[in-house]
């Protein structure tokens, strides 16, 4: 009996790590996708019409798992705290696809992608997280590295191409990490997918006024 406790703790203590390589390969296509479709549309038409596809999907997604009902039960905190993230994650879409819309894929995705680096230090200094920190930083700073490797080119380039889009892609990156913090407050006893369709209901009403 102790054997299979340990091994169901085991694979529910691995599920996250399912859920964390799929969002990372739906990120990687979102942004191959936006690339394509936002040549020709305006980048916050674009934020718009794509979160309108994300909040019919988050819903259906609460209906089919059965977890509309928990909207009553979400406490005053939680849900303060999902629209924050909501505000944050509709602050880093638009400037992602602004930047998107002015830069290199190839420039602009690796710099969104250093929201994990601010995200892991915010997780350190908000919520304690020092296990194996001393590994965790050494990551976070290889990981950085890495990033700043990926950013470099030629001069002549840089003059042509301009750096504004630098500007909205490290906003994009700032926004992202805020998301990440102040969702993990929101999300605390609020069925995950209730709280995806709570947070996008707030970046559409933000897209379409922008």
């Amino acid at each position: 009996m102790v054997e299979k406790k340990k091994a169901d703790k085991g694979e529910e203590g691995k599920g996250w790590m399912i859920y964390a390589v799929l969002a990372a390969v739906f990120a990687a296509l979102t942004s191959i996708l936006a690339k394509c479709g936002i040549k020709k549309t305006d980048s916050d038409l674009a934020t718009a019409l794509r979160t309108v596809v994300v909040l019919i999907f988050s819903w259906v997604m609460v209906f089919i798992v059965g977890s509309q009902s928990g909207i009553t039960a979400i406490n005053d905190k939680s849900l303060l705290f999902l629209i924050l993230s909501g505000l944050a994650t509709g602050a880093s879409w638009i400037c992602y696809f602004k930047a998107l819309s002015m830069g290199d894929i190839n420039k602009v995705v690796p710099i969104d992608k250093s929201s994990t680096v601010l995200t892991v230090l915010l997780a350190i200094i908000c919520f304690g997280e020092t296990s194996n920190l001393v590994m965790k930083l050494i990551a976070t700073a290889v990981l950085g590295i890495g990033i700043f490797l990926m950013l470099e080119k030629k001069k002549s380039e840089e003059k042509a191409s301009g750096k504004a889009w630098m500007l909205y892609a490290v906003l994009s990156a700032v926004f992202a990490a805020l998301t990440s913090i102040l969702a993990k407050v929101g999300i605390l006893n609020v069925e995950s997918n209730l709280g995806t369709a709570i947070r996008t209901s707030v970046v559409l009403i933000m897209a379409w006024i922008i």
